[in-house]
């Protein structure tokens, strides 16, 4: 039996279900936030919030296919188990990162652009 393309087959499985559950939670809740950011103005914010969405598919798709490239050789159950917990591990702490980044982002525009109104009046 090859192991490797059944570790292929699980992690793009766990892989496609991570990525596509996270993508719809973040579009449908960080709306508010790009709304906030843009003065409530909602055809920007729909588009901004679609556009980002798409960034956010083509950055974890291309990151979960080249995964496929540094797999090693899977002998057994063990390393199979092993090398999915892994390669899943690392993609869950790249969304988190990138989650994170993202947060602090809107966090420093949010904060300059109420510093900018404050200066103003």
């Amino acid at each position: 039996m090859n192991y490797n393309i059944l570790a292929y087959l699980i992690f793009g499985t766990i892989t496609i279900y991570i990525i596509l559950w996270v993508g719809k939670l973040f579009h449908r809740n960080g709306r508010i936030f790009i709304l906030t950011l843009l003065a409530q103005r909602k055809d920007i914010t729909d588009t901004t919030n679609n556009l980002l969405l798409v960034g956010y598919y083509l950055f974890n798709i291309g990151y979960a296919i080249l995964q496929f490239s540094t797999w090693r050789e899977i002998s057994d159950w063990s390393s199979l188990i092993s090398s999915i917990s892994v390669k899943t591990g690392l993609l869950v702490l790249l969304l988190a990162g990138l989650h994170f980044n993202n947060m602090f982002i809107i966090y420093l525009l949010s904060k300059n652009k109420t510093h900018s109104l404050t200066l103003k009046q």
